[in-house]
């Protein structure tokens, strides 16, 4: 007759250091990401054979029929709200649709000049 204690059943692996891990992971990409705003409307840039990129952080959009907008402005507002957050030098990015008119680019940037916005990228699709 056997009176010594019976064996215990072997646990299993413990889950707390996965699920230490997945929350970590999780916190690091929510930390490091950059939240970008949706664009007002849809916006097919115009083709170009260039190798540069836009580097400008503000954005202006404006749309084939020639509406502007910025940061939930739209029209001379946006303007204003452009000049409003530009700092000295800045160089202000221009993200034109390609069925937009030349005659009314040209009026833009006219207000934008007038405005003090006198740099601005503007960003084309590779060809």
């Amino acid at each position: 007759m056997d009176l010594s204690e019976p064996a215990k059943p072997p646990h299993g692996e413990s889950i707390v250091p996965m699920i230490n891990v997945v929350f970590l992971l999780l916190i690091f990409f929510l930390m490091t990401s950059q939240l970008v705003s949706p664009e007002p409307f849809a916006v097919e840039p115009p083709e170009a054979e260039i190798d540069a990129v836009a580097e400008a952080e503000l954005i202006l959009f404006v749309s084939g029929e020639g509406r502007i907008a910025f940061d939930g402005h739209e029209g001379a507002r946006a303007i204003a709200a452009l000049a409003g957050q530009q700092a000295v030098d800045s160089v202000i990015q221009l993200r034109a649709d390609s069925g937009l008119e030349a005659k009314k680019l040209a009026a833009i940037l006219r207000d934008l000049s007038r405005a003090g916005l006198s740099r601005v990228e503007l960003v084309v699709a590779r060809k």
